[in-house]
C-alpha cells in the first residue's frame, strides 16, 4: 500500500513540477485539477513558494466540493495560504481566493464545466495543465472522450497528465475490476482503453499532437533517481515485491500537449529499456484443468509454500500463507496429494510433538533425501525477523504424520527466498544452496556445499563468471550440476539470464546458457528440467500486455519459446506467482498448487485448487 501510493504521487508530482519549469519564463499559467477530491496540491505547492505566476482551479462535485471548502475554512493554516477569498460564495464557486478556485460541477456536463470556468475567470490562451487522477474511468466514455477533445480545441497551450488503471483481462486486473464492481463504481474506460497504446491512439485522435505513456514500473525505473529509488527501497521491512510490481504493471501515467514551445515532455527517460507493453510473441498455448480430486481441501489455498515429490505419485506442501480453518494465516499444518486411478487425493497432515521450531514458514526450500526424510532450509516468519535455520522432516512410509527436527548447521546468513538443489560431486550427493535474502542482505549471491549425508558444508571450488545476487530465482538439478534461471537482482529489477553449474573433475564451473530469443527477464517462477528442456512456470515479469505461462529453453540449442496458458475452463483467475509446482515425467503433467497474494487495496486472491497442464504436446513437438 505505501509504496503503491507513493509511486502515484511521485508521478503526479514528477510531471507538474517539470511543467512549472517549462513554463516558468511566462507570466501566468494555471493548472486545473479534475475530480480533485480532497487532494491538497494546492496547498503543498503554495507553502514551499510555487505558486508565483500560477492559479489552481479544482473541480469535482457540488457536496465535496462544499465539505473541502467547509473544511478549508476551519483550519487557520489552510485559509491563511489562500488568503482573501471576498465573503461567502455562491453558486459552483465554492472557494474563490488569488491562485485557488475551488468549483462545484459535474464533470460529466461539459457545458455546466465551460460555464464555470469561465465564471470563475479562466484563460484559455496562457499554459494549462489539466490534472485527472482515476477520475476519466468512472465517467462514461463518450463523456471522457468530450472532455479530452474539449481541452485540446479551447487551448492553445494545453497540456494534459492522466493517471489510472489498465489491463482488465489478466488475472491481477480481474481481481481490479471485480473490486471496483463490488463498490458499484465501474471502470469504463478499460474495455475500450485497456493498455498504453490505445490510450495513446486515444489522445492523438482527440486532438492531442504529443503523447508519451508508461506503466509505473517504467516509472519508477527510468523517471526516478536511483537514489531517490535506493531511499524508497530500504525505508521499511519489504517483502512484496510480487504485488508491488503487479500493482504497478496495472497503472499508467500518460503526458500529452499541443501548441507548447519548448514541448512538454516529462516522461522522456534517459535510460534505454525494451518497451513493456510490446506483445510477446507466442508460440502456442497449453490449456489449464481444474485437478481431478477425490476431495476438497482448503489447506491448498496458500502462498510462499513448498511442494515437494516425496515418492511417486505423493506431493507434500508446506508452510506459506494461506487459508486454514476459515481464517488466513500462516500455515501451521502440512498437506498430501496422493494419485489414485487418475485421481488426486487431499489429506491434512498434522505434526507430531507440535512446537516452534516449524515456525510457521514462508519461502523455505525442502529436499527430499529419501522416502521418508527431507531437509526444510530457511524461510522466514515476518521480513523484519532473521531467517529461519533448518530441519529434519521424516515422515513414515504411510505418509500420514511428520515430525520436525531441528539442524545445527550454522550457515553464514539465514535466509529465505534461495534455493537448494541436489548436486553430484565425485559420486557423492550434496545441496546446493544458492541466492536468496535474509533480514539484513535485500539479495544475497553466495552459496553452499552441504554434504547430503553428513549436512556439513563443505568447501568445493567453482570458477568461471559469478551470476549476480538474486533471489526468487529458480533452480533445478541437471547432469550432476545446477540451472540457475530469472530472479529479482540487486535494483528490484528482474533478470533474464540463465547459468549452468557444471561438475569438473576439481569443482565446479559457472557457464553461461545463452537462449535465443533472449529469455524474458522474470521472477517468482517454478522451473523443471525434462529431457534437455527447461520448463519455467509462470512468475512475474514487466512486460505487461501478457503474464508468463510456459517456457521452454532447449539446452542444446538455446531456442526459447513462450506458450500462454489457456485458463478457460477455469472459473478464477489463475495467478501463477508465488506458487509452487510438481512436474510428474511420466505422465508429462504439470500439477500446479497455490499462488497469489493481495491484490493492492482490491483484495487477496489465492487460487482455490489445485491445475494440471498436460505438456505432452509441447515436450514432444520440440
Amino acid at each position: 500500500f505505501h509504496r503503491g501510493y507513493y509511486i502515484r504521487a511521485r508521478a503526479v508530482d514528477h510531471c507538474i513540477r517539470d511543467f512549472m519549469l517549462k513554463t516558468q519564463s511566462h507570466s501566468r499559467t494555471q493548472i486545473l485539477s479534475l475530480g480533485a477530491g480532497f487532494d491538497s496540491l494546492y496547498f503543498r505547492l503554495k507553502d514551499i513558494g510555487l505558486l508565483h505566476h500560477t492559479v489552481v482551479y479544482e473541480v469535482d462535485f457540488p457536496s465535496v466540493a462544499c465539505q473541502k471548502a467547509t473544511l478549508i475554512k476551519r483550519m487557520k493554516e489552510l485559509s491563511a495560504l489562500v488568503g482573501d477569498t471576498g465573503g461567502e460564495e455562491l453558486g459552483v464557486i465554492a472557494i474563490s481566493g488569488e491562485d485557488y478556485k475551488l468549483l462545484g460541477v459535474d464533470l460529466s456536463e461539459l457545458s455546466e464545466l465551460e460555464r464555470a470556468f469561465e465564471e470563475a475567470g479562466l484563460d484559455n490562451g496562457i499554459p494549462t495543465l489539466f490534472i485527472a487522477e482515476v477520475v476519466l474511468t468512472y465517467m462514461e466514455n463518450s463523456r471522457s472522450d468530450a472532455l479530452i477533445q474539449w481541452a485540446a480545441e479551447h487551448f492553445s497551450q494545453a497540456c494534459f497528465l492522466l493517471y489510472e488503471q489498465m489491463h482488465p483481462e489478466d488475472p491481477f486486473g480481474r481481481v481490479m475490476q471485480q473490486h471496483f464492481s463490488q463498490l458499484n463504481s465501474v471502470l469504463h474506460s478499460l474495455a475500450q482503453y485497456p493498455d498504453c497504446g490505445a490510450q495513446q491512439r486515444r489522445f492523438f485522435e482527440k486532438g492531442w499532437t504529443e503523447c508519451s505513456v508508461m506503466d509505473m514500473n517504467e516509472f519508477f525505473t527510468c523517471c526516478t533517481p536511483e537514489d531517490e529509488q535506493q531511499r524508497v527501497q530500504a525505508l521499511e521491512p519489504f517483502d512484496e515485491y510480487e504485488e508491488w510490481h503487479l500493482k504497478c504493471s496495472h497503472y499508467f501515467v500518460l503526458t500529452a500537449s499541443k501548441g507548447m514551445e519548448p514541448s512538454w515532455t516529462p516522461l522522456l527517460s534517459n535510460m534505454t529499456v525494451p518497451h513493456r507493453d510490446e506483445t510477446v510473441r507466442m508460440a502456442g498455448s497449453i490449456t489449464a484443468a481444474v485437478c481431478a480430486m477425490h476431495s476438497e481441501i482448503s489447506g491448498l489455498r496458500r502462498y510462499g509454500h513448498h511442494s515437494v515429490l516425496i515418492k511417486p505419485n505423493v506431493i507434500l506442501t508446506t508452510g506459506g500463507f494461506g487459508e486454514e480453518d476459515g481464517q488466513h494465516c500462516r500455515m501451521r499444518n502440512f498437506h498430501v496429494l496422493i494419485k489414485h486411478a487418475g485421481y488426486w487425493k487431499a489429506g491434512c497432515v498434522k505434526k507430531e510433538n507440535p512446537d516452534k521450531r516449524w515456525a510457521e514458514r514462508l519461502y523455505h526450500t525442502v529436499s527430499c533425501l529419501s522416502n521418508s526424510l527431507a531437509l526444510v532450509v530457511g524461510g522466514r516468519t515476518s521480513p523484519s525477523s532473521a531467517g529461519l535455520g533448518m530441519l529434519w522432516l521424516k515422515f513414515p512410509e504411510t505418509c500420514n504424520a511428520s515430525d520436525p527436527d531441528d539442524i545445527t548447521v550454522e550457515l553464514a546468513a539465514l535466509r529465505w527466498r534461495h534455493s537448494t538443489t541436489e548436486v553430484i560431486f565425485k559420486g557423492e550427493k550434496y545441496l546446493f544452496l544458492y541466492g536468496g535474502r535474509s533480514a539484513m542482505e535485500p539479495v544475497l549471491g553466495d552459496w553452499y556445499f552441504l554434504h547430503a549425508r553428513e549436512l556439513s558444508c563443505t568447501v568445493i571450488p567453482v570458477e568461471g563468471p559469478v551470476p549476480e545476487s538474486r533471489h526468487s530465482h529458480s533452480a533445478c538439478s541437471w547432469k550432476g550440476g545446477v540451472l540457475i534461471a530469472g530472479g529479482l537482482g540487486a535494483a528490484e529489477q528482474p533478470l533474464g539470464s540463465v547459468f549452468f553449474l557444471r561438475e569438473l573433475e576439481h569443482g565446479f564451473q559457472w557457464q553461461t546458457v545463452e537462449t535465443h530469443p533472449p529469455l524474458i527477464p522474470r521472477y517468482s517462477h517454478t522451473a523443471h528440467v525434462h529431457d534437455g528442456k527447461l520448463l519455467l512456470v509462470g512468475g512475474v515479469w514487466f512486460h505487461s500486455s501478457s503474464v508468463p505461462g510456459i517456457t521452454v529453453i532447449d539446452l542444446m540449442t538455446g531456442l526459447c519459446l513462450d506458450y500462454t496458458i489457456d485458463v478457460e475452463h477455469l472459473e478464477w483467475p489463475l495467478m501463477l506467482h508465488n506458487h509452487s509446482s510438481v512436474f510428474l515425467p511420466n505422465e508429462k503433467e504439470l500439477l500446479l498448487i497455490g499462488g497469489g497474494g493481495n491484490c493492492f487495496s482490491f483484495g487477496t486472491h489465492l487460487n482455490p485448487k489445485p491445475v494440471s497442464l498436460s505438456l505432452s504436446n509441447i515436450l514432444t513437438s520440440h
